[in-house]
Parts: C-alpha cells; structure tokens; sequence
C-alpha cells in the first residue's frame, strides 16, 4: 500500500481506469460518502443561484470531478447505494465499456433534471473525465492540470461562464493556484463556489485568495464523513499530520474517518455578476 506525502493512501490507478468499475469497489469497503452528502447542499445552493441571479440554466464547473460522480448525484438524481450497485454488480464484471457506456447513457436520457443545468468537469485523469462525458454526466469536459499549466484558449472559452464551481474532496492537492486560473477565465464574472474539504488540509490559503477576488467566505458547521481510513498506517499518518498542524482530531478522524467541513464562497457584491 502506497501513501502520498500527504499520509493519506494513494488511489491514483481507481482514476485510470477506462470505466468507474475500480472506482467504486474500491471505496465501496471505505464508506467513501461524501458526494452523497454534499448533493443536498449542492442542490439548494444551486437553486439558490437560479433564483437570485435569475439564471435560468447555471453553469456548474465541478473541479476534480473523476467519473462524473457529483453530476450523475445532482443532476440526474441518482444516489451512491445505486451507483455502488451499478458498478460493483459482478454478474456484470464480464460487461464491456460500451456496455457500460448504453447503460449510463440510457440513465441520462431517461432523467431530465427537474430544472436545466449543465455540468462541466475539470480534471487531470483523462481515462475518468472521458468516461464522465460519454456517458452523459457531463456535458463538457476540460482535460487540463491547472496547478501547473494556465489553460489554452480552447479551455478558457469551456471555463468561461461559469455560474457555480464546485469540489468535493479535491482541495489539498487543487490549491488556489487553480482557482485563480479559473477566475482569470470568466472575464470579470465571479462564480459562487462549494468546496467540501477535508479537515486535514487547511483553507486559509484559499480563502485569502477569494478574498482578493472579491469574495467572502463562510464555512458551515456540520462535519461530513468522507470515507473511512484504508489501514491503521493510513490514519497514523494523516494523525500525525493533523497533530503537527494543530487540528484537534479526537472523536472525529481518531474514531477512523476522515471527515470534511463545507465552504461556501459568495462575491461581496450582493448585486447580480454580470454576464
């Protein structure tokens, strides 16, 4: 078992993967949740958007979107426990991509959202974001490591217009270097964002980046389970990192799971972007 110079258990090969086959059987014996629990969350502040900006169809950008996972959940309203069975069901293991692909297509045909949005997704793996927009979950796909490289002129007009920039998880490896590429794209617009990030890596950084921008930042109370930790050395590690850092740990991440808190950045102008 690898770790990452974070302490945390390195899944690298579950995103490079031509389906989201591995993806799920290997978190499924973690518990990996959070996506499940952002959704609500995701769905109100989008609503919230809709309403306030009077933005008939939000643009959301979901940084670190691997397979699709948030779209499938928010947009299509499916659920983990259905995703976890679609995908870890080993009567179907012999089934081929495309056979998978007809299948995720039909579950996006034959679920319109109750209100328009579109989702484009922003990642470095390009195996899972593939996947992710052939099967309909997303409606765009950026292929792009924005912490290193600016985006070209093709990636700036996906990125432009965003309305909504979510994360559930990424933020820790995807710091405000992305972000700041990101923002450069959108022409002076300024996108809510909903960051759910772990408690291990901390927000400061971010959070003073947004305020730069224009933002104001709020984090939301409850505490959301990610997954559990994958061994014993796995939770040393991130224990010991957490320690050094001055997060307390007990009853949360001490109990063995990870667990992230929820970041919602609004521009300080109450008054609608433009466009």
């Amino acid at each position: 078992m690898r770790f990452d110079t974070t302490g945390k258990v390195s899944l690298d090969d579950i995103y490079n993967q031509p389906d989201p086959r591995t993806y799920f059987r290997v978190l499924r014996p973690l518990g990996y949740c959070v996506p499940q629990l952002a959704k609500p969350y995701f769905v109100k502040y989008i609503q919230e958007y809709r309403e306030s900006q009077r933005v008939a169809e939000p643009k959301v950008l979901d940084i670190g979107c691997s397979y699709g996972i948030n779209a499938a959940l928010v947009k299509y309203d499916a659920t983990m426990d259905e995703l976890y069975e679609r995908y870890g069901d080993e009567a179907r293991e012999a089934d081929s991509r495309e056979t998978l692909l007809s299948r995720d297509s039909e579950l996006s045909r034959s679920r319109q959202p109750a209100q328009p949005i579109r989702f484009t997704g922003l990642d470095a793996s390009a195996d899972a974001l593939a996947y992710a927009h052939e099967a309909g979950f997303l409606d765009d796909a950026i292929h792009a490591d924005l912490e290193h490289h600016d985006p070209t002129p093709s990636q700036c007009a996906q990125l432009a217009g965003t309305d909504l920039v979510i994360s559930t998880g990424c933020i820790g490896y995807v710091t405000e270097r992305t972000l700041n590429r990101v923002m450069a794209a959108q022409g002076g617009r300024r996108p809510w964002m909903a960051h759910f990030v772990l408690r291990m890596f901390p927000f400061d950084a971010v959070e003073q980046a947004l305020s730069g921008l224009g933002y104001r930042t709020t984090r939301v109370d409850e505490l959301f389970r990610q997954r559990r930790f994958a061994s014993e050395r796995e939770q040393s590690l991130v224990l010991d990192g957490m320690s050094a850092a001055g997060v307390d740990a007990r009853g949360l991440e001490a109990e063995g799971w990870l667990y992230a808190q929820l970041y919602l950045s609004r521009p300080n102008n109450p008054n609608r972007d433009p466009n």
